[in-house]
């Protein structure tokens, strides 16, 4: 669980990250969740955009993945989504 003042620095971290990954109509799949799981291991922060022609509701999709991955949703607003976990191998932001 991450303190406020954590989850501040994170999301100034994640201020400069492009959004690099996509949820669209097929919705959360294995494939999705794999990726994520790739992802976070390298990066530790990523943001995530939810397209229009997605059903799913964006801060549900957060924390539906932030449980399957182990991360912490750090924060939603409109379409995208921030998550972090840190890495295993090679943590790069220290909290």
């Amino acid at each position: 669980m991450l303190t406020g003042k954590q989850r501040a620095m994170l999301r100034k971290a994640a201020n400069g990250v492009p959004a690099l990954y996509q949820i669209g109509k097929d919705g959360v799949t294995e494939n999705v969740v794999r990726q994520f799981d790739d992802a976070l291991e390298a990066r530790e922060i990523i943001k995530v955009h939810v397209l229009d022609s997605s059903l799913l509701d964006v801060r549900e999709t957060a924390d539906e993945l932030a449980e399957s991955l182990g991360a912490e949703p750090v924060q939603v607003i409109g379409s995208k989504f921030v998550l972090y976990r840190r890495s295993t191998n090679n943590p790069v932001i220290e909290l």
